[in-house]
């Protein structure tokens, strides 16, 4: 199995993780980068409230997403890209918490894929001060990209994962997984993949 995955980076508008304004993706195809998204997103009615703290981290304002999809209408596009890639984001739990939260705020099905955190990968791969993503992305030798732009974000995680399955010799985004000891998780669970027999 070669090196394949999508890295994916979600801004959010408030502290609500339904709260998405932007999207960045990157597509990797056997340890290399052959396509890249990044979308404004206009948050779900209730969760669109722009505060000032987080439009100071990502210089995102309510005025630029009024013309950008909801939620809803851009999940497909989302989903198209990423197709039945594993996800990979720095803190994970975060980046898959906004794509559960933002698709039960607008009351469509989470969509399902497995995932795995970058930042579990680089506290296995690097020794550091820190491991938030400037500087786990320095070790991997992406240096000096804008932080807090969820494309830029998605293409320093893309590199810590290649960097460390290289550093691991991992063929594969599992192998990296079951070498480094952390866990590929799976968020969404579609009725297609249910047991029709247990509803």
């Amino acid at each position: 199995m070669p090196l394949d995955f999508t890295a994916i980076d979600f801004e959010t508008a408030n502290n609500s993780a339904a709260s998405a304004c932007s999207v960045g993706m990157v597509k990797v195809r056997d340890g290399r980068v052959v396509d890249s998204a990044y979308w404004l997103i206009k948050p779900p009615l209730g969760h669109d409230a722009f505060l000032e703290w987080n439009v100071r981290i990502h210089g995102i304002m309510a005025a630029d997403v009024v013309d950008a999809l909801l939620w809803s209408e851009q999940l497909p596009d989302l989903t198209a890209f990423a197709e039945n890639d594993t996800l990979v984001a720095h803190n994970a739990r975060f980046d898959m918490g906004v794509i559960d939260a933002a698709s039960r705020a607008s009351y469509i099905p989470t969509p399902s894929y497995d995932y795995l955190c970058s930042l579990q990968i680089a506290r296995k791969t690097y020794h550091l001060d820190s491991y938030r993503l400037p500087s786990a992305a320095m070790a991997a030798g992406f240096e000096d990209f804008a932080h807090h732009n969820a494309l830029a974000d998605a293409q320093a995680c893309a590199a810590i994962i290649v960097h460390a399955a290289d550093r691991h010799g991992a063929a594969s985004v599992r192998d990296l997984a079951e070498l480094t000891g952390a866990k590929v998780g799976r968020i969404g669970s579609p009725v297609e993949q249910l047991d029709v027999a247990s509803l």
